[in-house]
């Protein structure tokens, strides 16, 4: 990935460490129930990139792995329990979760799932029902 810049990131205790290399694909917010369930939270920040971006450093041994669908493999450190990225082998991106990568500059470009948002935010961001149409979804944006 030549000169690329390359950010470190882990999981709550230490114990899984990675790297992201370059840009991602995306960056957003998820307001469906799987990810606000999952995160424990009211939405979910996301950074989406190839997955020959994302490289594991430390603590492979200690990922686990959950799938409620096959449309994702949700990845968390054994240890600490601390969530760490998320696999989308439909779409071919990895989801390494904003907060794990604590140096990207997050710049979120769009809500998705917003139609289940139980948190409505105004911030001029482009709000879509579901998924943009190239990712399968329907591409409808919804009102702020």
């Amino acid at each position: 990935m030549g000169n690329a810049k390359t950010y470190e990131g882990s999981c709550f205790c230490g114990a899984v460490q990675l790297t992201v290399t370059g840009e991602p694909a995306a960056m957003g917010y998820c307001h469906c129930e799987s990810c606000r369930h999952w995160s424990a939270g009211p939405v979910n920040g996301f950074t989406l990139w190839d997955p020959k971006a994302v490289n594991v450093t430390r603590g492979e041994d200690k990922l686990g792995s959950y799938s409620k669908t096959k449309n994702s493999v949700r990845r968390w450190c054994t240890v600490c329990g601390g969530h760490v990225l998320t696999e989308h082998p439909g779409i071919g991106l990895t989801d390494v979760y904003a907060a794990v990568i604590p140096d990207l500059p997050f710049k979120p470009g769009v809500h998705v799932n917003y139609q289940e948002t139980v948190l409505h935010i105004k911030d001029g961001l482009p709000k879509l029902k579901d998924f943009p149409a190239e990712m399968g979804g329907s591409g409808q944006t919804l009102p702020e």
